[in-house]
């Protein structure tokens, strides 16, 4: 990747630190039809609820979208986990097609979205790209996204990057997102982050 990066001098950078209020965590698809086949989808679902979790504390607004949710099922419990957040259906593979989608993002005047989610190189490529072409700065967690299968997976993360979205971790946008351990919230994240993983 590194090579490919090296050789595209039009790859865009975004060097901005996260504001908090400025900022929409928006979870793609996770439904149960469709997690059941991807890829480590354990580990995804746990790094996932850590940004949720952080979120939650930090009063960083979260949004939810469905593919086809008559089909393929509702957002799995796990995520949800009782909170109600602003949930867009959609048939399209971008969410951005979805007018009460555009109209969220642009009533919040969000400047930043982070992208987490399924599938990869479907609908979290297709929603990426064209929110980068409506001028958002989208971030990417490597380990927050998957797909069925690795290849799938790894090639729309390197289209993502190379397309101007920024690359990132679940780990790195939890300590972005806080900034510094003198606030009464990094005990909170603190905890969060010392969640091991374990299937």
């Amino acid at each position: 990747m590194e090579k490919f990066l090296k050789n595209n001098p039009t790859t865009k950078t975004n060097n901005q630190i996260l504001e908090e209020d400025e900022t929409l965590l928006l979870i793609v698809d996770v439904q149960q039809k469709l997690i059941n086949n991807i890829k480590d989808n354990q580990l995804l679902i746990f790094n996932i609820k850590k940004l949720i979790d952080t979120c939650n504390l930090l009063n960083v607004r979260i949004a939810i979208t469905e593919q086809n949710p008559l089909k393929l099922g509702r957002t799995i419990e796990s995520i949800i986990d009782n909170n109600e957040y602003p949930r867009f259906e959609k048939m399209e593979f971008s969410c951005s097609k979805n007018n009460n989608f555009i109209n969220y993002i642009n009533e919040y005047n969000y400047k930043n979205i982070i992208v987490c989610g399924i599938e990869s190189h479907i609908c979290i490529l297709q929603t990426s790209i064209d929110l980068l072409q409506k001028g958002l700065n989208i971030l990417i967690p490597r380990d927050g996204i998957g797909s069925r299968n690795e290849i799938d997976n790894d090639t729309a993360f390197l289209r993502l990057i190379l397309s101007g979205a920024v690359a990132s971790t679940t780990e790195s946008l939890i300590c972005e997102l806080c900034k510094t351990s003198d606030r009464k919230e990094f005990r909170g994240v603190s905890k969060i982050l010392k969640k091991s993983f374990s299937n």
